[in-house]
Order: C-alpha cells, then structure tokens, then sequence
C-alpha cells in the first residue's frame, strides 16, 4: 500500500489509513508493506512534530523525494531552503532508525529516496547516481538512507504545460518514443498495480489518474464496483495507454520502485 499525493500526512484521513493498514498486516497480511511517498519537509510542519514516531511505530517504509544532493539545485526546483530543511528531516529519520543498512530488507524503517530530472532529458543510471548521492550525503553530511529511486517525468499536466510553453513538448516526446525499451514493458507499474484516488475511482497508474483514463468501460470502475483486487471486471479490463505511456519505457525504464532494467 503506497500513500502519496503530494504531502498525504497532511490529510485529516491519514493516520487512521495508516492504522487500519497495519492492523490488517498484523492480523491478516503479514506480507502488506505501507509506504509513504512524503516530501520531507512535511515533517517539520506545526502539528506534526509526533508524525516520524507514528510512522515508525506503524513500521511504514518511507519513499522521499529529494531532487539532488546539491542545495542550489534543489531549492531552484522546490523552493529556498528546501534542501536545508530535507537535510533536517533525513536526520530526524535517520536518528529514529530510517535508512540504516538493514531496513533494506525489513520492513518498517526503510528509507528510499527519488530522483527525478529538472528538465526534458531522461535520467542518469541509477545505480552510477544512487552513488553519488550516498557520497555526497553519507560522506559529507551522515546522512544513511537504502536505495534512490530514478523517475522519469511524464509529459502531463504541469509539466506537459511547461514543455509546451517551451516549445520542446515534441522534442521530448520523441526522445522517449526513440529511447523505447521493449524489456521494460512487462515490469511497469500498471501491470501490477493499482491507483485508488480519493473518491474510490480506480485507475492503472497515477499519471492516467491525472489524465482521468478510468480502468474499465464506461464510466470506469471504483472500489465500490468490485468485490476484491481478483475481481474479473478489474483483472480482465485493459489497460489504458497514450503517449505519456513511453516515459515508463524509455532507456532503464520507469517504475514507482526506479529503474526497471
């Protein structure tokens, strides 16, 4: 279970998600892994000063996006002193147990963190990147965290909007069209799972649900519709593709877990 939108935590239904999920883990499910895709700053908003111990106490892995190990080149995308005040927060994780070497492969205090480029090119290698970032974080500033996480940007919504006010919306979807990789097809993230959105609407992936391409036929299907994630309307129904489809698949691939190849 991934919870995400921007700063979820923030939503009065949050921590009672959070809750239910782990007691069905813990009763029911015990392969349920909760994630939470946080913005890092989040966490040192009024109010929240108790979240990194809920969090942790519920053993919900945590997703974070931090566009560079370089100050400059992360205020200049999310804002100034965003850089300073995630630096604060990855030592908050870090000190109640996040990202340490063997939360890889435990659950509940692993800490990844995601990467995703400042303009229309594709991404490094992930693995020469996640590198760097250890170096530059763990070297420099002790910060530890598990794996970085390379994203590809998808050409919708706000960054189809600046591509198009830049005029390079064709260049960059024809650089993802010539970067097609067959071999991550069978690995992107619509395949396998699901996006529910606040109202119960059921879609492939996030980025169709910002396009509002609704799995199934007709007005589409929600979590009212369907008995289970094995209901044959949801597992027969096909999966809606268009062209922002070919930036799952361009180069290494792109998958809410990184890289695909």
């Amino acid at each position: 279970l991934e919870i995400t939108g921007g700063a979820p935590e923030l939503n009065s239904g949050f921590r009672a998600l959070v809750e239910g999920a782990a007691e069905l883990r813990d009763t029911k499910r015990p392969n349920l892994r909760i994630i939470d895709r946080c913005n890092l700053t989040v966490l040192l908003e009024p109010g929240q000063e108790n979240l990194v111990d809920f969090l942790a106490d519920k053993k919900v892995d945590i997703v974070a996006s931090l566009p560079s190990y370089d100050a400059a080149q992360t205020d200049k995308q999310r804002g100034r002193k965003v850089f300073q005040r995630s630096v604060e927060a990855l030592k908050i994780l870090n000190g109640r147990g996040y990202g340490m070497e063997g939360c890889k492969t435990s659950p509940g205090k692993r800490l990844d963190l995601v990467f995703n480029p400042p303009g229309p090119f594709l991404p490094p290698k992930q693995d020469l990147l996640e590198a760097k970032y250890h170096n530059q974080l763990g070297e420099q500033m002790g910060i530890r965290f598990n794996q970085l996480i390379t994203l590809a940007n998808m050409p919708v919504k706000r960054f189809f909007d600046f591509l198009r006010k830049k005029g390079t919306l064709e260049g960059y979807l024809d650089l993802l069209v010539r970067n097609f990789n067959a071999d991550t097809v069978p690995q992107v993230m619509c395949t396998n799972t699901v996006n529910v959105g606040w109202d119960g609407k059921l879609y492939d992936c996030d980025f169709n649900q910002q396009l509002e391409l609704r799995i199934g036929r007709g007005v589409g299907l929600d979590v009212f519709s369907i008995d289970s994630l094995d209901d044959p309307q949801l597992r027969q129904a096909p999966i809606r593709t268009a062209a922002h489809c070919f930036g799952c698949t361009a180069a290494q691939g792109s998958s809410c877990q990184g890289a695909l190849r």
